[in-house]
């Protein structure tokens, strides 16, 4: 399914990615940063959040992160402000690339069991699976704040794997 150099190369993207976001994030008033602007959690803001908790939240379960605590309710309330939000992310990056540049071809096998919150339930899944979900959730959201970006007159850096540069 995939492989630890699937996994390198996805921390990259992801730290590449928010390395994007953050100049603009702590740039734009605050008005901006915490409008709703319709999406699922409303704002750039309460988005960023629930993806840098969900980021925590998996790698808890995979890695060595502690969990953020509190549920998806609360996860939009992970970070106060902009830069508070970039100093969490920054970390968190950081933490996902260590994990991916020492995960082994054994470390993608087998079952990950977990108590979910979102399905009130003890869950068993493949391990690769559950991987390839957090960098799909990773893409997802941040699909959405390219969205709310634009909408807020905003230009996102560009989010095409191909454009990665090399020493991302």
């Amino acid at each position: 399914m995939i492989s630890p150099d699937y996994c390198r190369l996805m921390a990259r993207y992801n730290a590449w990615q928010n390395d994007g976001l953050r100049g603009l994030v702590t740039e734009m008033p605050r008005e901006v940063y915490e409008a709703d602007r319709g999406a699922f959690f409303g704002s750039i803001r309460a988005t960023l959040n629930h993806l840098l908790w969900a980021d925590r939240v998996w790698m808890s379960r995979i890695g060595d992160l502690d969990p953020p605590g509190g549920g998806i309710a609360e996860s939009v309330e992970i970070t106060r402000n902009a830069a508070d939000w970039v100093a969490e992310r920054y970390r968190v990056d950081g933490r996902i690339r260590v994990w991916a540049d020492r995960l082994r071809a054994v470390d993608l096998a087998g079952p990950l069991t977990w108590w979910s919150g979102a399905s009130g339930r003890e869950v068993t899944k493949p391990r690769a699976l559950c991987i390839a979900h957090m960098f799909n959730h990773q893409t997802h959201h941040r699909g959405q704040v390219h969205a709310m970006l634009t909408q807020a007159g905003l230009q996102p850096p560009p989010t095409d794997l191909f454009l990665m540069p090399q020493e991302a």
